[in-house]
């Protein structure tokens, strides 16, 4: 690995060019609308604008196991949020979501348009609605809070830390991918010693913590994120390992994770998500291929 040549920061920082890398015009230093454009609204009570990331993946598959249980209001519309298009920066995008990340949320089952920005947020708002997958026993339901909260706070440490410098940096740093491979090790341990006691997360019933944390830390012991398993030897993780297959068996998980998804297989992307028979070109055999 190479270091960049020493930088000396000025005294006041200025935006005065683009920072390189993958994803470089996905960020700003302002917040705010950059252009007119409203979004749209199909037929279902929920509205979701997105794009098949990790924390896209979070929302969907929740929604998916929410219609498996039969929960009828949890009909969806899934609107393809293109962030490196700077769909996330439009006039109507920002009035959901002021901070311009996807997901975000509309309720419009009542009488007034209700709003849920931050993929932790949606998961609670969501589960407490539909009275699922969040405990009610108070000790449970701390324990799922904890987690879906740990995920919330330790996430930026391996996509925006290692996944950034490892994959998406346009320079190969060694002290930047050293300190954030150690805290993503770190992390895997964490949930390999938990995962060594309880079968999920909060305890023995599947959550919003394992739908919060498997598209990032499952994602990354399957090998989708960062082509980084190798470099992390995530397979020593062995409980992780086993939780992330566990939770990849379900139904509902293999459609939600290809809800607005752009890359990889055909069968691995379904971009919008208007009806529960857009998934019928794809047969489970296909979903679980991933």
């Amino acid at each position: 690995m190479s270091e960049t040549t020493e930088y000396t920061p000025p005294k006041v920082w200025t935006w005065t060019k683009a920072n390189g890398g993958r994803f470089a015009n996905t960020n700003r230093p302002i917040a705010g609308p950059t252009h007119d454009k409203e979004l749209p609204v199909g037929r279902h009570p929920l509205q979701l604008y997105s794009l098949g990331t990790p924390n896209g993946q979070k929302v969907t598959i929740l929604l998916e196991e929410l219609l498996a249980l039969g929960h009828s209001g949890a009909e969806y519309d899934a609107w393809l949020i293109k962030i490196g298009d700077g769909d996330q920066f439009g006039s109507g995008f920002v009035a959901v979501n002021p901070n311009s990340k996807i997901p975000a949320l509309l309720d419009v089952s009542g009488k007034k348009p209700i709003r849920v920005f931050e993929s932790g947020s949606i998961l609670t708002y969501l589960a407490e609605k539909f009275g699922a997958f969040l405990p009610t026993d108070p000790a449970e339901r701390a324990e799922t809070f904890s987690w879906l909260f740990w995920q919330m706070g330790s996430a930026p440490y391996l996509g925006g830390g290692f996944g950034h410098f490892y994959a998406y940096a346009p320079m190969k740093i060694e002290y930047a991918i050293d300190r954030f491979a150690m805290e993503t090790k770190r992390q895997l341990d964490v949930l390999d010693r938990r995962l060594a006691e309880t079968q999920y997360l909060a305890g023995d019933a599947y959550s919003i913590a394992d739908i919060a944390v498997w598209p990032w830390y499952g994602g990354l012991v399957k090998g989708w994120l960062y082509e980084g398993g190798e470099f992390l030897d995530v397979t020593s993780y062995r409980n992780v390992v086993r939780w992330a297959d566990e939770i990849f068996a379900r139904p509902a998980v293999r459609r939600g994770r290809i809800v607005n998804r752009m890359n990889g297989a055909p069968a691995e992307q379904l971009r919008e998500r208007h009806d529960a028979s857009d998934f019928d070109t794809r047969t489970e055999d296909k979903l679980a291929a991933g």
